[in-house]
């Protein structure tokens, strides 16, 4: 398994474990370590793209290029998308 992997499921883990000893009932601890797993990775993927055009973004020169403009829409689009398909906040 890939160590970004290893380490999103290892606090994933941890916040499940807080969850169980601060919530008795609930859903099991199984059940919540795999939505914060799930929510981990979706975020770790928002973050990727937002990594790729957010140096774009901030770049007046870059940005007065139409090439690099798509660049960026097409990033924020990517984002959006993933955030709403996914439902998930940074």
């Amino acid at each position: 398994m890939n160590q970004r992997i290893k380490e999103l499921a290892r606090q994933a883990q941890i916040l499940a474990d807080q969850f169980q000893e601060q919530w008795k009932a609930g859903p099991s601890n199984e059940e919540f370590f795999q939505e914060k797993f799930a929510k981990l990775i979706v975020q770790q993927c928002m973050n990727q793209v937002r990594e790729q055009y957010l140096p774009v973004l901030e770049d007046e020169i870059m940005m007065k290029d139409t090439y690099w403009d798509g660049y960026v829409l097409c990033g924020v689009d990517s984002y959006v998308a993933i955030k709403e398909h996914f439902g998930v906040e940074e």
